[in-house]
Order: structure tokens, then sequence, then C-alpha cells
């Protein structure tokens, strides 16, 4: 009884219709099994015909005489059916829980987050079709789903990884401030700030809470208190730095949590002062003036054009004139300065016949007022600068208070070609500084003092008498020993227990073997070491103290902390110090970005948003960070 032959499919990519009929004939020769791919064999009549590369027409041939009751046309037919049901396979859903659509989901939280979208960003036909171009198998939740389920789980993976990086800093200092949403919702941010092991400066927002009682010292107290253990910020012997405004009610907050120093923000300080300064009468005069000029172009669109023609005629750049706000000193200075920059163009066009029709009670600027405005942006100038510069969020800044402050008070000295304004605005601005770093004040100025000695950059501080650079630096020795006491005094139950543990062991401990660098080297150096070792660590710390005085100082431009991290090892006590120091941010700045950040959040179309999802996210917003 003879068996059919064997036979191999023919691969996949071979789409003719004949080859339905048609394999390939397989040979048994010495044991092995071979597919002769030279010829074809029917599956109908098992005749094998040769098979040209590529060819066909042996095949086709053979149907239509041999089995002409098979149609290839209905064949191929079928094949194109089959083809054809190929696209409706890519119509198909990923199931909700596929890596595929997880991964989408994800990464629309994300883009809500980072970008500050609303939850109703999925509900807009836009993004739908965005959506459906993209990944038209990719089925879009709902936003309940964005703002219950995926926000959430991206919220706890985010906090997770501030609390890691809150949990290896040796120590922490907080910001905070308080700002109201559109809904006239009150909200109290908290931000934290510390010096990562790699000597970076790290910024996470902690928290925006709603606070829906009075903003009295007590209740501030306790929020900040609540945040400070909720985000284990205390460390042992460690005092919590605050940072804030000049606000008497959260002034006695910080007082009333125990927490210390509090650090008043300098930009804040700066801000008070030049407002006294802007405060002088004829200060006021002037820029009622300038205001009222400055308005008039706003308002009119036919002023406006003929400015602008007038700036291109003039060859100025085509600046728009700058509205002060009254509780920013710095946006008056910009307006000065502005007006000055642009002084001959708002002449030109104010005279010009389409405008001068209708001009009411302007005033344009005198001679004498022109000068004044041009002395009074020289005055200001420094504190211009010095607010710039205060707003870094990755540099030291801590450091700077007690230069700036010099600096800022040897501006302020009159000269003599100052006018009697000028030197009415200088000594306002001198007075307002003085008042708000007494010398009454000395744990503050101290704390200060060793800041700016602990950065690199300053620490030679020129601006101090000798006398007091000594006590400084003799404070920084102090505070040193100091932590190693209470560092001591820590291990020491520790260690007792060990003893105790030792001596109630039954055999001793088998004798180690030294180490082969000690057998080889130790006969050489032992004497050295133990020099070295039998130095009280008082005098340790005193020569580590002297030696860093020493140093030449770092430029200016330079980053001190990328020098601390060179030179860790060098001044180990200094550089522990210089970690719990140098994290202190000057300023209240961080909480206040806040309120730009929020304010995108909660829009007049996102009023209603609840007090979690605007702390989510802020929270998300601040310290999320792409992979």
């Amino acid at each position: 009884m003879s068996t059919n032959p064997e036979i191999a499919d023919p691969p996949n990519t071979f789409k003719s219709a004949v080859w339905q009929h048609f394999g390939y004939p397989v040979e048994n020769k010495d044991g092995n099994r071979v597919v002769d791919k030279t010829h074809t064999i029917c599956r109908k009549c098992f005749k094998k015909l040769p098979q040209p590369a590529g060819n066909t027409t042996n095949m086709q041939m053979h149907i239509l005489r041999h089995h002409p009751d098979i149609s290839l046309a209905c064949a191929q037919k079928t094949t194109q059916q089959q083809q054809s049901t190929l696209p409706s396979l890519f119509q198909a859903k990923f199931p909700a829980n596929s890596d595929r659509a997880q991964k989408i989901t994800d990464a629309i939280g994300i883009f809500m987050s980072l970008d500050m979208r609303p939850f109703s960003v999925v509900e807009n036909e836009g993004f739908k079709y965005l959506l459906s171009v993209l990944e038209p198998r990719y089925a879009l939740p709902s936003r309940a789903h964005f703002s219950q389920n995926v926000l959430p789980k991206l919220l706890e993976k985010t906090k997770a990884k501030v609390e890691e990086g809150l949990s290896t800093a040796v120590s922490i200092a907080i910001t905070t401030d308080g700002w109201t949403s559109r809904a006239t919702d009150s909200y109290m941010t908290i931000t934290a700030h510390y010096i990562t092991a790699d000597w970076q400066i790290a910024n996470p927002v902690l928290q925006t809470r709603a606070v829906y009682e009075s903003h009295t010292s007590d209740h501030l107290s306790e929020i900040l208190k609540e945040a400070v253990i909720d985000w284990k910020i205390s460390r042992t012997n460690v005092p919590v730095p605050v940072t804030t405004d000049n606000a008497r009610n959260i002034a006695n907050a910080v007082e009333a949590a125990g927490f210390s120093p509090h650090i008043r923000c300098f930009a804040h300080t700066v801000n008070l002062a030049a407002q006294r300064g802007m405060g002088v009468h004829h200060m006021s005069r002037l820029l009622g003036r300038v205001r009222k000029v400055v308005t008039f172009f706003h308002r009119s669109t036919t002023a406006a054009a003929v400015l602008k023609e007038k700036q291109v005629m003039l060859q100025l750049p085509l600046h728009k004139l700058v509205q002060d706000v009254a509780t920013r000193w710095n946006s008056s200075h910009d307006m000065l300065e502005r007006y000055l920059e642009q002084q001959a163009a708002v002449f030109s066009a104010l005279t010009d016949k389409s405008v001068k029709k209708n001009i009411k009670d302007i005033i344009t600027l005198s001679d004498d007022d022109v000068k004044l405005a041009e002395d009074v942006v020289q005055v200001l100038k420094p504190l211009k600068t010095v607010t710039t510069l205060m707003s870094t969020e990755q540099m030291p800044t801590i450091s700077m208070i007690v230069p700036l402050k010099h600096r800022i008070l040897a501006s302020m000295k009159h000269s003599v070609s100052d006018s009697t304004v000028v030197k009415d605005i200088k000594t306002a601005i001198a007075h307002d500084f003085e008042d708000r770093y007494p010398d009454s004040d000395r744990a503050l100025i101290q704390f200060l003092h060793m800041s700016t000695a602990l950065d690199p950059r300053f620490k030679s501080l020129p601006f101090l008498d000798e006398t007091t650079h000594d006590t400084i630096f003799k404070s920084l020795t102090e505070r040193i020993l100091e932590d190693c006491s209470q560092t001591v005094q820590a291990q020491t139950s520790t260690e007792e227990q060990s003893e105790i543990a030792s001596s109630c062991s039954n055999c001793p401990p088998p004798a180690k073997r030294a180490p082969m660098m000690a057998e080889l080297f130790g006969d050489f150096f032992s004497m050295e070491q133990a020099a070295s070792s039998s130095k009280p660590l008082s005098a340790v710390v005193d020569e580590e103290v002297r030696h860093y005085r020493a140093v030449q100082s770092l430029s200016l431009e330079s980053n001190p902390l990328m020098w601390w991290k060179d030179n860790q090892n060098q001044f180990p006590h200094l550089a522990k110090l210089a970690k719990m120091y140098l994290g202190i941010p000057a300023t209240s700045v961080p909480s206040e970005r806040v309120f730009s950040t929020a304010g995108d959040i909660v829009t007049a179309q996102r009023a209603s948003l609840s007090p979690d999802n605007v702390d989510m996210m802020v929270f998300l917003k601040k310290n999320f960070q792409l992979p």
C-alpha cells in the first residue's frame, strides 16, 4: 500500500493563489530530511513539476489541464478578501490593561501635569482627533479616570521620590508664603530646600494647602509644624530655618513654632526699602507725571501708532512704554528707565497734530524732572541688580545677604553731586535697611556672618574688621565642636550596649590578622599616624578652619557648591557645616513662584477646582521630572 509523499508548505510570502494547491516535495537522503525547492508537487495528483525561480506558470498550466474543476480566479478572490480584512484588525481597540494603552494613559497624565492642562482636555475635539491620528487603537478614558486614578497614582510616585530625597539631606530649610486664587480661596505654599549628596540645591514644593481660618500667627504656626512633622524635616540637634516675607503674622508664627533662624526675605526687604525711597515727596510727583504719559499711550491706539512711527524715524528701539505697579518698586524703575530711553520719541509724538488734540491734563517732563529721573535710575540700579541676583534657585543666596547689605549701604552714601531729592531717597533707603538688620539681633547677625564665611567666594569678609573676622571663624570652630559633642553623646548608649554584649560572650573574638599593607609599612608610618591620631578634636578642627581661611578665595562667578564638592575631603567638618548653612534660601521667591504656576492652574475656566486637586497639580508641576 503506497503512502502519499510528504509535502512542505511554501513560505507565507508567496501570495499567488496557485500555491494553495502546490508545495515542495520532501525526500529522505541518507536519513536526512531534505526539501527539494527545485521542484513543486501537486497536492491533488502528487505530480512533480520543475520550478524555475519565482515562476508559477508550470503550476497554473498543470491546474488548467489536469484539474479543470479548480478555479484559480475564485481562489485569488478569496485571498484578496482575506487581505482586505487586515485593516480591520488595526481598528480593534487596545484592552485598557494592555501595556501600550497604559503607557499612553500615563503619558497623557504627565502631559496634564507638566503643561498644566485641565482634566477636561480629554473631552476636547481637537485632542481626541490628535489621538485618533497618532494611535487609532487607543480608547481614551474619561476625565474622571484621570482625576481619580491616573494623576493620584503619579502623585504618589512623585511624592515617594521627594521623600527619598528629603531623607538623605543633612539639614532642610523651608520657605512659605500665601496667595489667593481666582475663586478667592486662600492658600499657603511650603517649599523645602537642601543640598544633595552631589552638592546640588534641591527645591521641592511640599504642599499647597487651603487656609480657611483667619491668618493668625497661631494658626499659621500649626500649619508649619504639621508640615515639618508630615515631611520628616526635623533632624536631631539641627534647627529648622525658615525664610518668609516681612509680614508680622508669619514672623510671629515662625517664632511660635520654635523654628530658627528666621530669615526675612531679602528681596522683600529690598522692595520695602526701595518703596520707602520712592515715597519721597518729589519722587511721587515725578512718578505721577510719567505715569500719566505712559497711561495715555497705553489707552490711545492713535498715540501708540504715532509713537511707533517716531521710534522708526528717530531710529530708537521699538519698545513699548512700561506701566508701573504700585506694590513693585522695580516696575517704577523700569518705567522711568524706558521713558528716558524713549524720551525723544515721546516728546515728538505728543506734539504731533493727530495726538495733541486728544491730550488732557498731561504735563511733559521739564529738564529738572529728566535730570532727577536719570539720577533716580542710577540710585536704584544696584537694588535692581540685587533683586535679579537673589532670584536664583540653583546657587547659595544666604551667604550673599551680608555682602549685599554692605554694598547697598555703601551705594546709598551721599556724594557732593547729589541733589536734595536724591539725598532724601538714599537716606530713606539706608535707614530702612539698617532698621531691618539691627546690631541688637546678635543671633541673626552671627548666623549671617557664619553663612558668608562658609562661602569660599566671600570668606575674606573685606567689609569687616580683623577682630570680627576672628570672632566669626572662632564661632565656626565652636559650632563644629558642639555638633561633634552632640553626635558622640548620641552614640554613647549604642556603644555601651555593644560593650555589654561583648563582655557577656563566653569566648573572646579571634584575633584579626593584620592587613598586608600594615605588615609591610607599619614600622615606617606607625609613629606618624600615632602622632596624628593623638591630636585632640579641638586641635584638628582649629587647624582645618585656619587652613580654610588661608586658602585663596573663589572667584565671584564660580560655583561655591562645586568648590565644596571638590574640597569636602580636605575640610570634612566645614563641609558638613556648609551643607547646613548654604542650602538656606535668602528669599521666599521659590514659594512666590508657585503663585504664577497656580495662577495658570486655577484659571477662570477652572475656578471651581478643589483645593486637593490644586495641591496635586502644583506638586506635580513643580516636582515631577521626566525620565
